[in-house]
């Protein structure tokens, strides 16, 4: 295994995204992280506080020399204890590549919080998936579980492709999000894209 760590850079290389995150080697800047304690607590079962922070991260995971998954954020937080977990409370930006190391999906949303034991990661508030069709995910809540190379979510999902709009409640993918499910759908807008195209 190696690894190479940086004040803004942290890459790591090894064959299990259980253990990228564990590689942290954080700033500490004591009491001046900004957390979202309530829902850390509620992970963890009680009142919580970081016993590391560190800001204006990107994460390189690679196997066998490809970059696999590329994280950035803007400040990460870490909790120990029985359920040890690393908070991103201003926000993620994942990136997936292809063997080509070219992007084939991107996930950003506004709050994340990864759970170490489990190899999940929570993304919450203005989640949007998109891959390299330009087909889009909008939700308020996605599980990305690393181990199994997953995305789904239980709450109300739309689903925007080059000529319909699908929305639905329940969602299921490949992190690539090439092959996804849609759970309970609610309705489908088609697009008509000569609506507003003006005649010869």
């Amino acid at each position: 295994m190696m690894s190479a760590i940086h004040y803004k850079n942290i890459i790591c290389k090894t064959g299990e995204y259980s253990r990228f995150f564990i590689l942290f080697l954080f700033m500490c800047v004591g009491s001046s992280c900004e957390n979202d304690i309530e829902k850390v607590s509620l992970v963890t079962g009680k009142k919580a506080f970081p016993v590391e922070t560190s800001k204006g991260l990107e994460i390189l995971y690679s196997d066998s020399s490809k970059v696999k998954v590329k994280i950035t954020a803007p400040e990460m937080n870490r909790f120990q204890g029985e359920k040890p977990i690393t908070e991103m409370p201003k926000g993620v930006d994942v990136e997936f590549y292809d063997e080509q190391m070219r992007v084939n999906s991107r996930l950003t949303s506004k709050y994340a919080l990864r759970k170490e034991s489990e190899n999940v990661m929570e993304a919450k508030n203005d989640v949007v998936v998109i891959n390299a069709k330009g087909e889009k995910l909008n939700t308020e809540h996605l599980v990305w579980d690393e181990k199994n190379a997953k995305i789904y979510s239980k709450e109300f999902v739309k689903i925007t492709t080059k000529d319909k709009i699908i929305f639905g409640n329940g969602f299921e993918a490949n992190q690539d999000f090439t092959n996804y499910k849609i759970f309970n759908i609610k309705g489908t807008i088609t697009i008509n894209k000569d609506e507003h195209t003006p005649n010869p």
